[in-house]
């Protein structure tokens, strides 16, 4: 699976402790580190802390605003979170009281109004998540994984981080196809991304979510797929819906999706193709910690989070400073997040991007997306290194893991350097 996603190297090559994550929903611990907002007594928007067991956050926000009556735009959010997992964040939900949205009673979360603020999150509004992982069925006896555990920290340390892949959540934990929605939709096949939602199956599916979904593939009969579709798929419901209204209207299928949703398809798009640049680099044995000339550097800023806004070119003559920089955990060595208007590296890290996209048989200015220009995407670089701060373990019946990442680094990607095997 990871392959699919781009995924195909290790940055430790201390040994795996093997092991099972996400066991049970509790196993995987997630809390968000807000950056937050000012307090005004008289803002429109009411902060919250949502915790959750067990909810992905799309369609937790669709059944929020459906249980407050309220269009799902007034419910904003800072990140997105692991499905399986119990996750606590902060939301903003615009115009309502207190008493309104403490009243909403939702099966495995728990709303707690903060305060109230004069703006609304929008998404990469943290500073970083906090992570508690239980590992279970781990082989070893307790001495030689205190040893691994020891060994690979001090791999990371001594290399900055990890390799910063999106990992598979990113992509779909049970149905892993954002990334092909995404080239769908940036190729102006809505078609194309239609069906795939609707029709591709996956072997983590029940037998009759597959079989009514390869009967959609097979005869593309809307009216029949309504009949047989349950209601627990909803979105593909939606998109039904609106196809038998107005069939071949595409577009207007894809719409009824959430903005946010059909953005992170395209930006699962640019996740996979970031993720094949990061391999082949690891793959032709450039460092991800030494810089080299061409390459572009991600300073830091205020927060201590890498600057993806005023990227530093790397050249022969700043070279052994950048170095140093980079040795400090003081700037970040960035690659590809495609884009329509994205600074692109040169030299051995041009050549590698310039690679990859072309594989694609993409243009960088298809990520102006014609068919549906809200979707349109400048690109961005993103560090290739992943910092990790505060890891510890202990050993509690499982091994128990703990640590701390920077916002958009991924645990599981973190966890397939711990365990040495596929992460989920």
């Amino acid at each position: 699976m990871e392959t699919e996603v781009g995924i195909a190297r290790y940055g430790t090559t201390t040994p795996g402790i093997g092991g099972r994550i996400k066991a049970a929903v509790e196993d995987f611990v997630v809390e968000e580190i807000p950056k937050d907002l000012p307090a005004v007594a008289d803002g429109r928007f009411l902060v919250t802390r949502v915790t959750v067991r067990n909810w992905e956050t799309h369609r937790l926000v669709r059944q929020l605003a459906r249980a407050l009556g309220v269009s799902r735009h007034r419910i904003r959010f800072a990140g997105t979170k692991d499905k399986r997992a119990v996750t606590t964040q902060h939301m903003t939900f615009e115009g309502l009281d207190e008493e309104v949205v403490a009243s909403v009673h939702l099966k495995d979360v728990t709303l707690e109004p903060l305060y109230r603020a004069s703006r609304k999150l929008t998404l990469g509004d943290l500073m970083g998540n906090r992570f508690r992982i239980r590992l279970r069925e781990v082989d070893f006896p307790e001495d030689e994984v205190r040893a691994r555990l020891v060994s690979l920290n001090d791999e990371l340390e001594a290399a900055g981080g990890f390799p910063n892949y999106f990992g598979i959540q990113r992509f779909g934990e049970l149905r892993p196809l954002s990334h092909r929605l995404g080239r769908a939709i940036v190729r102006g096949d809505l078609a194309r991304a239609v069906s795939l939602y609707v029709g591709e199956t996956f072997p983590g599916e029940d037998a009759e979510t597959v079989r009514v979904r390869a009967a959609f593939r097979e005869s593309g009969d809307v009216a029949r797929a309504l009949k047989d579709f349950p209601t627990y798929l909803s979105f593909e419901r939606s998109l039904l819906h609106h196809l038998r209204e107005r069939p071949k209207d595409y577009e207007g299928a894809l719409l009824r999706f959430p903005h946010t949703l059909l953005t992170l398809f395209v930006n699962a798009y640019q996740a996979y193709l970031f993720n094949r640049i990061l391999s082949l680099r690891m793959a032709e044995g450039i460092p991800l910690n030494e810089p080299t000339p061409g390459d572009l550097l991600l300073p830091l800023d205020r927060r201590g989070l890498p600057d993806r806004r005023r990227p530093i070119r790397v050249t022969e003559a700043n070279r052994s400073k950048t170095a140093i920089q980079v040795r400090a955990g003081k700037a970040w060595i960035s690659g590809l997040l495609a884009g329509y208007d994205v600074p692109l590296a040169e030299g051995e890290m041009g050549r590698l991007e310039s690679q990859i996209v072309m594989e694609e048989g993409v243009n960088l200015t298809d990520f102006r997306v014609r068919v549906l220009p809200k979707l349109s995407s400048r690109g961005l670089r993103r560090a290739l290194v992943a910092p990790v701060r505060e890891f510890a373990f202990r050993f509690e019946d499982d091994v128990r893991l703990a640590f701390t990442l920077n916002p958009g680094c991924y645990a599981t990607s973190l966890l397939r350097e711990v365990r040495k095997g596929d992460t989920i």
